[in-house]
């Protein structure tokens, strides 16, 4: 079982220590598994389950912590790893170049450091695990385009929770190359990482825009989640705005299923969490990844249900 415990680094950082045992003590070693997302993203509650599972079925001890998108005490924490002798690290990366710094330190210390969830090739990270963002963005709008659901002239809204963030980037670099040939235009907005908060400004911003918007992509997966909420306060009806995004919660697996939402996106939230440690294990025993490992798959409603029951632990 985890125990939750704060640690003071530049901010105050959310993290989850796992228990040593009197045989971890002695045989075990010790990694740092390090999130820019928040603790209150449910799809970051499967990302954790990789993680204790891992830690587990290894006898290692796991230290993790959530950072919120605040770039600072995300490299803190990276830090306080590097002087704490981890055997190893784990990191999403929450800015495009924001880590560049810490992972050479991390390379300085020979500790191996590998990269998951959200990639940043100019870091020299050990490996990569994880979706290809920029691909998960042209699958989008492909998918959009494909089905008929947008064509030359049409305008497509993209809520995301940070914008600026490394996945809404490369996921619009992805989004661009298929659209901007067809003359499609879309515009990005800021839906917070609260999802009360988040339903708001999506229902005020529909609200304000639906006789322009025909088309909508989540790039992440709170927003996607939150379809359904946005829709019902509006009274669109689902499948009257075509959807695509994100597929890592049971919101959005049943969304797929009920017709809010065309098809999302599953990212194997337990799984890349599992493998990177995995490497970042392997690495620390002599045996360094020479690969990144490349996850993920879109899913309509006739194979939703097989994500929902990963999800509800069927």
């Amino acid at each position: 079982m985890f125990r939750y415990l704060k640690y003071l680094l530049a901010g105050v950082l959310f993290a989850a220590i796992l228990p040593v045992t009197a045989a971890q003590a002695q045989n075990g070693k010790t990694f740092y598994w390090i999130s820019h997302g928040s603790p209150a993203d449910p799809v970051w509650t499967y990302f954790l389950d990789g993680a204790k599972q891992w830690a587990t079925d290894t006898g290692n001890d796991v230290n993790t912590s959530f950072h919120s998108g605040d770039v600072p005490t995300h490299q803190e924490a990276v830090r306080a790893a590097i002087a704490a002798g981890a055997d190893g690290i784990v990191s999403t990366s929450p800015d495009p170049g924001s880590l560049i710094e810490v992972v050479a330190e991390a390379n300085a210390a020979g500790i191996p450091i590998i990269n998951m969830n959200t990639p940043d090739p100019s870091a020299d990270f050990g490996a990569y695990v994880g979706m290809d963002l920029v691909v998960v963005g042209q699958k989008w709008a492909q998918y959009m385009v494909d089905n008929g659901h947008v064509k030359s002239g049409d305008f497509v809204w993209m809520p995301v929770e940070v914008p600026g963030a490394t996945y809404g980037v490369q996921e619009e670099e992805g989004i661009a190359s298929v659209f901007e040939p067809l003359g499609v235009t879309w515009e990005v907005t800021d839906a917070t990482l609260d999802q009360a908060e988040a339903i708001t400004r999506m229902t005020d911003y529909l609200n304000a825009n639906r006789d322009r918007v025909t088309a909508i992509i989540g790039l992440g997966d709170l927003v996607t989640g939150s379809i359904k909420r946005v829709f019902d306060q509006l009274g669109i009806a689902p499948g009257e705005i075509p959807v695509v995004g994100w597929g890592n919660s049971l919101d959005t697996t049943q969304e797929v299923l009920n017709g809010y939402v065309n098809a999302a996106m599953w990212q194997d939230p337990q799984m890349t969490s599992y493998l990177a440690l995995s490497l970042a294990s392997a690495a620390a025993s002599g045996i360094p990844p020479g690969f990144d490992i490349i996850v993920g798959a879109l899913y309509e409603a006739d194979t939703a249900q097989v994500y929902d029951d990963i999800m509800s632990g069927n």
